[in-house]
């Protein structure tokens, strides 16, 4: 199909090459925070608002594929994609498109959550840039800048914080003006769900990254470790369920059922594969297991 071109894009780029940079499967990451955010705000204080509720999910996904385009560039310049990749096709390092064209893509993404969170900040104030700001550096800093998490083994923490803690809290914040408990809770089970997906990620590429130079936790602590890791995502998510009994609501311990049954299916793969396609089939599963949490923490809170 025709490309877009003009002084940034010296060569023409494909509408497939831009949903493959913006890697869409990994959007669930950024949507289920902000689904079950709401759905805790309604359920623990009967409010909901669907502006605020869209600005949010907006922000939330502009700010996760702006990483992503992000990563794809600069895991390029730095070598770290190679044509011995077990992963899906990076655009970069496949000549899809120019760096300039998924930098200008990522900055765009920016902007857009920028726009969101001014609609954000007029509804709450000083904390939405307390939030903002450090989700926008890190979009660029979790690969680049002086101190790239992802390169540092510090992924995993990077999603429970701010794929979990942060955005869960953050949202019931914009929706209620007010930080629970219980937002903390679920936000640590959405976290290290998250989680799960860079984890196993790191460890499919664990062989490659370790020859490029990137540190991940995969290829500081070796695979026994990186193992344990989900292990203990896996367990943990289900686990802290039982902080529902202090909240009140012991049913909401239920939504962790699918974890049991797909997450046994996922780390017994995990043990038995060797790397490679196998653990990209893996990888989503550990996505529809996190949807599948927030479907059925949506039923449990909500009644049906």
């Amino acid at each position: 199909m025709p490309g877009i071109s003009g002084s940034l894009l010296p060569v023409p780029v494909s509408a497939k090459a831009i949903v493959l940079a913006a890697r869409p499967k990994t959007l669930p990451a950024a949507i289920v925070p902000v689904w079950t955010g709401c759905v805790l705000a309604w359920s623990f204080a009967g409010v909901f608002d669907l502006a605020l509720a869209l600005a949010t999910v907006g922000g939330a996904v502009a700010i996760q594929i702006a990483t992503n385009f992000f990563n794809d560039a600069i895991d390029s310049r730095k070598g770290a994609d190679t044509e011995r990749r077990l992963g899906p096709v990076r655009v970069t390092a496949a000549g899809m498109m120019p760096p300039a064209a998924v930098y200008a893509a990522a900055v765009a993404f920016l902007g857009i959550a920028c726009g969101c969170g001014v609609v954000l900040f007029q509804a709450r104030g000083w904390p939405i840039v307390v939030i903002g700001v450090p989700s926008l550096f890190l979009a660029y800093g979790y690969t680049g800048g002086p101190f790239p998490l992802a390169y540092r083994g510090m992924g995993e923490l990077f999603v429970v914080l701010f794929f979990g803690l942060l955005a869960v809290a953050g949202t019931v914040f914009i929706q209620t003006g007010g930080w629970p408990g219980a937002a903390i809770l679920l936000g640590w089970q959405v976290g290290l769900l998250s989680a799960v997906l860079i984890s196993i990620n790191n460890l499919r590429d664990r062989e490659e990254d370790a020859q490029t130079g990137k540190r991940t936790l995969a290829v500081r602590c070796g695979p026994r470790v990186a193992l344990a890791v989900i292990g203990v995502e896996l367990a943990g998510a289900v686990l802290a369920g039982g902080g529902w009994l202090a909240c009140g609501r012991p049913w909401l311990a239920l939504a962790g059922l699918p974890v049991v049954g797909l997450g046994a299916v996922i780390f017994r793969g995990l043990v038995t594969l060797p790397p490679g396609g196998a653990y990209n089939r893996l990888l989503a599963l550990a996505g529809v297991q996190l949807l599948l949490f927030a479907g059925m923490f949506h039923l449990l809170a909500t009644g049906g």
